[in-house]
């Protein structure tokens, strides 16, 4: 699951990779690999914690469109 969107997403916000990283509770390491596609499919339970942290949906992480 790529999150295509993220970056955009958090640069939208005003955040820092660590900001969201630490809002997250995930490793800013991790971040950083999926940031930079180092990581294609994260966990589901990174991606809800990014997601939540954002206040986004998984699907605008993804750039899925609603149907």
């Amino acid at each position: 699951m790529y999150l295509k969107n993220l970056v955009k997403i958090r640069k939208k916000k005003g955040w820092s990779q660590e900001k969201l990283a630490r809002e997250a509770n995930i490793s800013y390491n991790t971040l950083i690999k999926i940031e930079r596609n180092g990581i294609e499919n994260p966990k589901i339970e990174t991606v809800i914690k990014l997601a939540d942290a954002l206040n986004v949906t998984i699907d605008d992480l993804v750039g899925r469109k609603n149907k």
